[in-house]
């Protein structure tokens, strides 16, 4: 496998960045023209002594903003553990560098508007869990790996990567145009990463979690739901379990993703927007794009959907399990497990119902043996799990059936004994349950905007009274967030992937619509109105009577503006605009 490069510097002169690889043995620089913006491989000896020099990680990408072409480099990376011997890194810091030496070219519009992408760059870049490998495909489960012709294995990490979860795959563009310079590009996964040392029975393993979140149809809670035409999967995530011991290396792999087919479920400013069906669309086309794609990537495929069986969650239950039935497909099953109705009232041994349940298609699917470089099971399917946002409920479900596997894995590489349970060993299971809490955390994140909840249960096996009080804090974030700043986190999110593109010509950008004019009137009026309530309580007039008809004016005053308002809702959140709702749906 053609490697990228691991160390560099950064050489910037008035005409050219050169990027400078410093690994032992090699002389390529990367020579980019901040005129031209022409991409060249050039030796060492090409760089100019007088120009400013300075140590990267790493090649994030290129992109067009309003000023012109910007690079982003990898500025700091800390270490994540070692996979079979190849260093595991998380981007930490990043820069976001100017071709053009000034924006004096720009008006006063194009320069507010160059910054406000400039923001939306770096809300993406800020949110966390960027991972990357210089000499290892973090985008492919061990068991895709070990099913790969030769010609795959001379390929380049970023001819080789599983596009679906390359998250700077539009910014190394114009590198992936040219084959000699595919050692400077650095493929991005983004999701969560961990690598612990685990000892049992004085047997040292390692243990490690990856989730691979796609970049197809990517973005926040309400805002992206369902699927789009191509059958990709809002908030699709690949979680593979890996344990490595004395040469034997053992993988169980796991997804998650929205129900898949045509919904959606927009802020209104309501505390749950209802989910909406749409019933214009041929939902089975993308339906069976969607599970034609994952049952030839993963083999069979049991569907396990969490939403709740009653209100409105239940038409998108009873859809689902409709579509499936439909599609008469025998690798495909379906079971509806409606967690909040099982697990009420604190009664979280009820997801042992659902554990027992699958436990024989688990067995049937087994998961991915290697030892001594000899292939000795395949995984023969995967669990598809989802509830509304595929975060909390999900995790808690997947957490439980990757332990399950683990007791097996453990048992056969000869770490666990017979008899032994992983519950029992206090030390690992502190550690297994903290890294699947850390893991729903860093995917709520990314999706919703704060942390998951329930990780009270998955940390410690058991729902606590802080667990509840910081749920509902977290809810209360979601809130606001969802309503107020998630348009601007989806703007980001599709200026970052590709899915919109800044016109070279200059032009008029989406983003100078400006807002009705009730966006700003109504709120006004409707904090006067509940302002002049309360200082009309607090003055009270010559008699009750004037006191109670001034109070009265300004209240219903209020009422009515706030009714109006929340009749409204959708005028009044922060709304995605650079790419249409349409699109989006």
């Amino acid at each position: 496998m053609a490697t990228a490069y691991e160390r560099y510097n950064l050489h910037t002169t008035a005409e050219k960045f050169f990027i400078e690889a410093c690994d032992e043995g090699t002389d390529d620089v990367l020579a980019i023209d901040r005129v031209s913006n022409e991409m060249t491989l050039t030796g060492k000896n090409d760089v100019p002594p007088s120009a400013v020099t300075r140590p990267i990680c790493g090649i994030m990408g290129t992109i067009r903003l309003v000023a012109g072409m910007y690079l982003i480099v990898i500025t700091r990376k800390r270490n994540v553990g070692s996979l079979l011997g190849h260093a595991v890194w998380k981007a930490v810091d990043f820069d976001v560098i100017s071709y053009k030496k000034t924006v004096l070219h720009l008006s006063e519009i194009q320069l507010q508007e160059n910054k406000t992408f400039l923001s939306m760059i770096n809300n993406v870049l800020t949110t966390d869990g960027f991972y990357f490998c210089t000499d290892f495909d973090l985008t492919h489960t061990f068991q895709r790996l070990a099913n790969t012709s030769p010609d795959f294995q001379e390929m380049s990490l970023l001819e080789r990567a599983d596009q679906r979860f390359v998250w700077n795959g539009n910014l190394l563009r114009e590198l992936a145009a040219q084959p000699e310079l595919h050692r400077f590009a650095l493929p991005v996964v983004h999701g969560f990463i961990v690598m612990k040392p685990c000892r049992i029975n004085g047997k040292i393993f390692e243990w490690i979690l990856i989730s691979r979140r796609s970049c197809f149809r990517a973005g926040v809670r309400y805002y992206v739901r369902g699927i789009d035409s191509e059958g990709h999967a809002a908030n699709f995530v690949e979680t593979e379990q890996i344990v490595l011991y004395e040469g034997a290396k053992a993988s169980f792999v796991q997804t998650r993703g929205s129900i898949p087919f045509y919904w959606s479920q927009r802020p209104n400013l309501k505390y749950k927007p209802k989910p909406i069906i749409n019933k214009a669309t041929n939902h089975m086309d993308g339906f069976q794009r969607h599970f034609d794609s994952q049952l030839l990537i993963y083999g069979k495929q049991t569907i396990l959907n969490l939403v709740n069986q009653k209100g409105s969650e239940k038409p998108l239950e009873q859809a689902f399990d409709k579509m499936v039935t439909g599609m008469n497909n025998g690798m495909l099953s379906y079971i509806a497990f409606d967690f909040h109705k099982e697990c009420s009232h604190l009664r979280w041994e009820r997801l042992q119902i659902l554990i027992d349940a699958v436990s024989e298609t688990q067995s049937d699917y087994g998961y991915f043996l290697v030892n001594s470089e000899k292939v000795v099971a395949q995984q023969r399917g995967v669990f598809r799990s989802n509830c509304m946002d595929c975060l909390d409920r999900t995790n808690v479900v997947q957490s439980l059936l990757a332990r399950r596997s683990l007791q097996s894995q453990l048992q056969r590489m000869g770490v666990l004994n017979v008899g032994q349970r992983i519950e029992e060993q206090a030390e690992f299971e502190k550690i297994y349950k903290n890294a699947w809490a850390d893991n729903a955390n860093t995917c709520a994140v990314q999706y919703a905007g704060t942390g998951a909840l329930k990780t009270d249960y998955t940390r410690t096996g058991k729902r606590t009274t802080w667990g509840l009080l910081m749920d509902g804090w977290n809810s209360m974030i979601r809130y606001y967030k969802n309503n107020f700043s998630d348009g601007f986190r989806q703007d980001s999110i599709d200026l970052f992937l590709g899915n919109f593109v800044v016109d070279e010509s200059n032009g008029a950008t989406p983003l100078r619509v400006q807002k009705d004019w009730k966006f700003l009137t109504l709120p006004i009026i409707m904090l006067v109105a509940f302002s002049m309530c309360i200082v009309c309580l607090l003055m009270a007039g010559d008699t009750w009577t004037e006191t109670l008809a001034y109070v009265m004016f300004w209240g219903v005053a209020g009422v009515i503006t706030f009714t109006i308002i929340l009749f409204n809702g959708e005028d009044f959140v922060d709304s995605p605009k650079l790419v249409h709702k349409e699109k989006m749906d």
